[in-house]
């Protein structure tokens, strides 16, 4: 951990985004990690943050199963408790799939699992260590998911508030290759625009806690989650570029799940974001870039719910 923190100082990164424990396995580590405080120290010496935690891929509070639906909940429980020891602002979770039920059955069910999430945190809080913001994502729209447009997530918000978790308990996240695949034309600039109106108007621009900076291999409106590097997918550099430079959106920080993490490549997608924002043009990618696959790790979600191991 604390390799990653050094790493993420040495492309130049200012945000971090982590897996609190395996995500996908319903087992958690019974302790944090003995190098949780040498992180969170060298995170705070090298000026790095928010840091987000992504929760565990298991994690369905959308779908009818009484048993995956009740570990769903244990499970996110457990990432929003083990988030504190890594210094997590906040705790980033797919909404789920309602599983062939309906958008407003999960909704509902959505609503619930994250009022008892806040409850069972509650009861273990202290005033010196709150819990972090819990973030719902947007999806691509595979396998029943929710949250596909914003009215769907106009939707959560009004559920979850119903159910009387406070307003500033809960954030949203917004990943690009998802926004694309469940067909809103992004790579054009007045579609960003009307995206952020949208989302001011039926949401709240406040409620944007982060944003997911990927390109999409995938058509617009597949439904298809497949991540590529920073404008060198059907996305584009015109279209990312025009969201990164928005003034409405300048403090909200910006995670990449682009591929070849383990080959060098964020420092290469870091590099491009920052061209993008500058307006300046991007340098063609190494030859071998496109052929590198991505990676359910780095942001990609299941078509279908996984299964209990």
């Amino acid at each position: 951990m604390v390799k990653a923190a050094d790493r993420a100082r040495d492309i130049g990164a200012t945000a971090i985004q982590v897996f609190g424990d395996n995500p996908t396995s319903w087992r958690r580590r019974p302790e944090p990690p003995r190098e949780a405080p040498a992180f969170r120290g060298r995170l705070a010496d090298h000026g790095i943050g928010p840091v987000a935690v992504h929760a565990a891929y298991l994690v369905n509070l959308a779908g009818p199963e009484d048993d995956l639906y009740e570990r769903s909940i244990d499970l996110l429980v457990a990432e929003m408790c083990a988030a504190r020891a890594f210094a997590g602002r906040f705790v980033n979770v797919h909404v789920g799939s309602h599983r062939n039920t309906s958008v407003e059955a999960g909704i509902a069910r959505v609503a619930i699992g994250v009022e008892r999430v806040f409850a069972a945190l509650d009861d273990s809080a202290s005033a010196d260590e709150p819990p972090p913001q819990l973030v719902l994502e947007n999806s691509a729209g595979g396998g029943w998911a929710i949250g596909v447009t914003v009215a769907e997530l106009a939707q959560l918000a009004e559920a979850v508030a119903a159910r009387g978790v406070p307003r500033d308990r809960v954030g949203f996240c917004l990943d690009t290759a998802h926004l694309w695949g469940a067909g809103h034309e992004i790579s054009r600039p007045e579609v960003v625009e009307r995206l952020l109106d949208d989302f001011e108007a039926a949401v709240g621009l406040d409620r944007l806690s982060m944003i997911h900076l990927n390109d999409s291999k995938a058509e617009l409106g597949s439904r298809a989650d497949r991540h590529e590097h920073i404008g060198a997918g059907r996305i584009g550099p015109q279209g990312l570029g025009h969201l990164l430079r928005s003034a409405r959106i300048a403090t909200v920080p910006v995670y990449l799940e682009t591929p070849g993490m383990d080959l060098g490549y964020d420092a290469v997608n870091l590099a491009r974001a920052r061209a993008l924002m500058a307006g300046e043009p991007l340098e063609p990618l190494p030859p071998d870039a496109l052929t590198i696959k991505g990676s359910r790790a780095r942001g990609a979600e299941p078509a279908e719910p996984v299964e209990p191991e």
